[in-house]
């Protein structure tokens, strides 16, 4: 998957759809921090930040193995990557999603900022 403009992103992205999104954690630096800013649309949405430890928590409340994540657009330089994407549930639209990670010198993600809503469409 190098031949990939967001290849880390793309690998997370796929493990996060898998039957084991937890192995998410082993991409991770020593120092990470998130911000995953979740709407569902109608004004009902939710933040979930942290470290590790918040990655932990927002692992434990999501569906496994329902949604899809599809990256429709990416790029990247040195030590970022950013996409913007879709998730489909039974491969109707389900949200679009733009995520940007910082990532380390030995691949990892340092920094991850995951923005989601249904109400808009690049479709």
């Amino acid at each position: 998957m190098t031949d990939h403009p967001t290849p880390t992103l793309l690998a997370w992205f796929g493990i996060m759809d898998s039957d084991d999104p937890d192995r998410v954690l082993g991409m991770i630096t020593d120092d990470f921090v998130m911000s995953v800013q979740f709407s569902k649309g109608s004004g009902q949405s939710a933040e979930f930040v942290g470290d590790r430890d918040g990655l932990v928590a927002y692992l434990k409340q999501r569906e496994k193995s329902t949604l899809i994540h599809h990256i429709d657009v990416g790029s990247s330089n040195d030590s970022h990557e950013l996409v913007l994407g879709r998730t489909t549930r039974d491969s109707e639209f389900e949200a679009s999603f733009n995520a940007t990670a910082q990532i380390s010198g030995d691949g990892r993600v340092r920094r991850l900022l995951i923005c989601r809503t249904p109400q808009v469409s690049f479709a």
